[in-house]
């Protein structure tokens, strides 16, 4: 059964993914991942449950519209904010919807977008929370970081969850998509964490655990004097190698 038959249930795969104990990525009720569903809908882990032990209870579906109509408003208060959050839910029973709905249903709208992770993997924050966390975006190291997670990745200065984050994200996602004329597989978020996007979840998980790897080689070169990143033109031709776009397929990517 493809992904995209049962969304649903390929979300709660995804989420479990992400959520698995043996993987610094998410504890308690951190991070929040969503799938893109028919008829402007899409569906989102609600606040404070666990990835790894996510249910179908605690997806909530809700209306992407009512949500992105949020983006051209008014700054909203806390109860304000509340209030746009639950009124977004298809089921008035559902349970509320992650704070951070309002990015995952601007993300849903790109181009080859079905599925969306975040969460807070501890070598990347390492990396977020200090002050070279730009390079993590533009910089790439070895071959396989261009291919799981792509040429370069969004870099977004740290801004309050809710309203703030998710009109930061779009401002720096849509200037990057402007000038690589590509929608990214990452989205970095300074002292916060890491957003992997894909048209399948197998390509959120692989960009998600690169990511990961990518950061802890980071950390031990950077002990040695290091890293050193690949130049312009050999993430170029690693982009554009006929062998790697072959691999990206057979990966689901």
């Amino acid at each position: 059964m493809s992904a995209m038959s049962d969304p649903l249930a390929a979300l709660l795969q995804l989420s479990h993914d992400l959520g698995r104990e043996d993987r610094p990525f998410a504890i308690l009720g951190e991070g929040n991942t969503s799938a893109r569903l028919s008829d402007g809908r899409f569906a989102v882990k609600a606040s404070g449950c666990s990835l790894g032990t996510l249910t179908a209870s605690d997806l909530t579906v809700c209306d992407q519209e009512k949500l992105l109509a949020l983006f051209d408003g008014e700054s909203l208060d806390e109860s304000a904010m509340e209030a746009a959050l639950l009124a977004a839910r298809l089921d008035p029973a559902a349970k509320r919807p992650s704070i951070e709905a309002l990015f995952h249903a601007w993300l849903l709208t790109l181009d080859g977008v079905s599925f969306v992770g975040h969460v807070h993997p501890i070598a990347c924050n390492q990396w977020l929370c200090s002050p070279r966390a730009e390079e993590l975006a533009e910089g790439r190291i070895f071959p396989d970081e261009v291919v799981c997670c792509g040429p370069a990745s969004v870099f977004v200065p740290y801004a309050d969850p809710g309203l703030p984050l998710a009109l930061a994200i779009r401002e720096k996602t849509l200037a990057f998509i402007e000038a690589r004329r590509f929608v990214p597989r990452l989205i970095l978020l300074a002292s916060h964490g890491v957003i992997a996007l894909g048209g399948t979840p197998q390509a959120v998980l692989a960009a998600m655990l690169m990511a990961e790897k990518a950061a802890t080689i980071r950390l031990g070169a950077a002990v040695l004097g290091g890293p050193n990143f690949l130049s312009a033109a050999q993430i170029a031709s690693l982009a554009g190698r006929r062998d790697e776009a072959y691999r990206q397929r057979q990966l689901r990517l």
